[in-house]
């Protein structure tokens, strides 16, 4: 009998103790995902077309002007989209990339519950785009200013193009008078993150990037941060 009981009570404790194995080799996988350098050559130019890339300490988007180097998002993101058409008048938009019911019921982290973050992790049939009209953000710790030459440009417009679903967009109102989602392409998991996704963004447009970025701390730590960027 008490050799029974001891191999019950190993049984709960490996039990017990799988999840936070799990999440250690996830958070070590992501160490060094994020720490392998694609584009290890690119320098920011001097001169070009400005970016941001948000961190709000969990996702991470990037900000684009309306229309720069011949890129018009305005055939793709239109004022009757949104719940304001006057915040269309912003000059830029910042975009996002996610979990389909994740985005649409949580508009802030405390709206979050096991069931919605554990769905989004396993896997979900729909993402969508997240797609806000804003004013020109100011460089800081967590919004970093990245300047692109035209053709790196074109390239980050045309992957964040890809990432649209196919055919006419099709929007529904965001939080607040200034945003939309969009249907999207894609499956997110934990492996193909929001944060992955604004990785493989960058790694396309010749930017330096780690190889793979779940986290949103693996995407910040290869952005450039001068003092405009609040260093």
């Amino acid at each position: 009998m008490a050799g029974k009981r001891g191999t019950f009570r190993r049984l709960v404790v490996r039990l017990l103790l799988a999840p936070v194995m799990i999440v250690l080799a996830y958070a070590v996988a992501a160490l060094i995902g994020g720490a392998i350098p694609a584009n290890n050559g690119w320098r920011m130019a001097d001169q070009g077309v400005r970016i941001y890339v948000e961190d709000n300490g969990v996702h991470t988007g990037i900000v684009v002007p309306v229309f720069a180097e011949g890129v018009d998002w305005r055939d793709k993101v239109r004022p009757e989209h949104i719940a304001d058409p006057a915040y269309a008048a912003h000059p830029y938009l910042a975009f996002g990339w996610g979990d389909r019911d994740f985005y649409l019921n949580t508009p802030s982290w405390s709206d979050i519950d096991a069931k919605t973050l554990l769905r989004a992790l396993i896997g979900s049939g729909e993402t969508v785009l997240h797609v806000e009209h804003v004013a020109e953000p100011r460089p800081d710790r967590s919004t970093r200013a990245v300047v692109l030459r035209p053709e790196e440009y074109r390239l980050l417009a045309a992957q964040i193009r890809a990432t649209f679903a196919d055919g006419p967009p099709r929007s529904q109102h965001g939080y607040g008078g200034w945003d939309a989602f969009y249907a999207a392409q894609g499956r997110y998991n934990a492996f193909n993150t929001c944060n992955a996704w604004t990785g493989r963004v960058l790694r396309t447009a010749g930017i330096r990037m780690g190889a793979w970025t779940p986290l949103s701390w693996t995407v910040m730590h290869w952005l450039p941060v001068s003092k405009e960027n609040g260093s």
